[in-house]
């Protein structure tokens, strides 16, 4: 597999894999009811974010998205074909190293307040700090450097 700069070819496949997860799945039209499109993305890549993908063969595995300018991290997805082989701490170690990087002190996430949802024990097994609930029911998760 391949880890790389997520580029804005890449957007169909992003869609691809965001769309067929287990767990905090959207459709491709609840994604757009909320500003969440191709041209938003690739003006996002354009900006302040940066993607990362894991490639293998001509697909896309895996991809995540970070803002630099604000240290958030709001995308990180894996196939459900590449589930628990470690692609989804080794896109969270190049984002949190990157965001470290440009000098944050502090980087953030927010994600399913419920404890079962996965994604909720995984940031913790990362060293990721509960900092509260937030309004609209995420909870919102802090990493120091």
């Amino acid at each position: 597999m391949i880890l790389r700069r997520a580029i804005p070819a890449d957007i169909p496949e992003m869609f691809r894999v965001r769309t067929g997860v287990r767990e905090n799945h959207m459709s491709i039209a609840e994604m757009a009811a909320v500003g969440i499109t191709a041209d938003s993305i690739e003006a996002m890549l354009a900006g302040s974010v940066r993607g990362w993908v894991l490639q293998e063969g001509d697909r896309l595995v895996a991809f995540a998205l970070a803002d630099g300018a604000d240290g958030c991290v709001f995308a990180l997805f894996v196939d459900r074909g590449h589930e628990g082989k470690g692609i989804g701490r080794q896109l969270m170690n190049e984002v949190e190293t990157w965001l470290f990087s440009l000098g944050l002190q502090e980087i953030w996430l927010e994600t399913d307040v419920d404890l079962r949802v996965r994604a909720n024990g995984f940031y913790r097994r990362l060293g990721w700090q509960e900092a509260g609930l937030q309004s609209d029911g995420q909870q919102r998760f802090v990493k120091r450097a």
